[in-house]
């Protein structure tokens, strides 16, 4: 049992660690080609901080394990939401964009709405199904890549980028693809450790895939964005903060569930629409917060408000 606990707790560390490896050394590669930085962070860092819920979800779904597939990603979007943008707000206000507030949140809102009508109109989400998510995931990208080059026309930090952009062409490619393949490779041992001792947990207290995954599973495959989010919200750049959670959420949902049901059909246990609820309500009140006092803030009540509705979740889902 100590040893299945020190084998996630590695399995943990090899997702977070893999992650990085991969998203620095695409980052620099794509430096390398002159692509611009905004870009990069809206595509390639966006989905490195999900790798780890890919590669759990992927894992999970090839070895059968359906509810833990589904529940890493409806956890760790329920994570990603009250407790890690709760605890950023918390620490510091996010000033929402007019982009953010218009479109970025009503958008993941009706994804997820999409998403749990997808779950629920059959057994599983089929591959016609996970065809309609990532063509979905396909789309969101071009919104970010367009928004992304409009942004860039009015950065003031050309200069500076230029000169980076410099000391990154003196880097060898070999060395970034060097990165990329350790990131690969640490992210799918630690996805193997992280699902294989898990079931091994839950089999040995009896306590459900659904369960396991909702907390152990979520918490720690999301742990790259708490630390994304609170780093940003801790130097006051709000953009990331919320960006990163509300670009995660809609990865998870998309892309996530749409690779690992195009490799293999995900059974959807409905046990889960109690989450789903909570998920939708989660995101229908980010996108109140905007129109009510403080306008186009979420000051620390509101993130507070977060973090017990995560508490309320988290005792039920024990006690019930």
């Amino acid at each position: 049992m100590l040893i299945s606990i020190i084998l996630i707790i590695i399995g943990f560390a090899l997702l977070i660690k893999g992650a990085d490896f991969l998203v620095e050394g695409s980052s620099k590669i794509a430096k390398k080609f002159h692509i611009p930085e905004i870009i990069i962070g809206l595509t390639i860092v966006s989905i490195g901080t999900s790798m780890p819920e890919l590669f759990v979800s992927v894992t999970s779904a090839l070895e059968g394990y359906s509810d833990m597939a589904m529940g890493n990603v409806i956890g760790s979007n329920i994570c990603n939401l009250l407790l890690i943008l709760g605890l950023s707000t918390v620490i510091k206000p996010v000033k929402f964009q007019r982009e953010t507030r218009l479109i970025e949140i009503p958008a993941c809102l009706l994804i997820t709405v999409l998403f749990m009508v997808l779950c629920n109109t059959g057994e599983s989400i089929t591959r016609l199904e996970a065809i309609i998510l990532m063509a979905l995931f396909m789309i969101f990208i071009i919104y970010t890549i367009i928004m992304g080059k409009k942004g860039e026309k009015f950065d003031e930090k050309a200069q500076e980028e230029q000169e980076e952009n410099k000391q990154e062409e003196k880097i060898p490619i070999l060395r970034n693809v060097i990165y990329i393949i350790l990131g690969i490779i640490g992210l799918k041992i630690g996805g193997d450790l992280s699902v294989n001792n898990s079931v091994i947990i839950a089999q040995h207290f009896g306590i459900s895939e659904q369960i396991i995954s909702l907390t152990i599973l979520a918490i720690g495959t999301s742990l790259p964005e708490l630390v994304t989010s609170v780093t940003a919200a801790i130097k006051g750049n709000s953009d990331i903060a919320i960006g990163n959670i509300i670009g995660s959420n809609i990865f998870n949902m998309l892309l996530i569930i749409g690779v690992s049901s195009l490799i293999k059909p995900i059974t959807y246990n409905t046990a889960y629409n109690m989450e789903m609820i909570i998920l939708i309500a989660g995101t229908l009140l980010l996108s109140l917060f905007p129109i009510i006092p403080p306008k186009n803030k979420m000051n620390r009540w509101n993130g507070a408000i977060y973090l017990v509705m995560y508490a309320i979740y988290m005792g039920v889902l024990f006690v019930v």
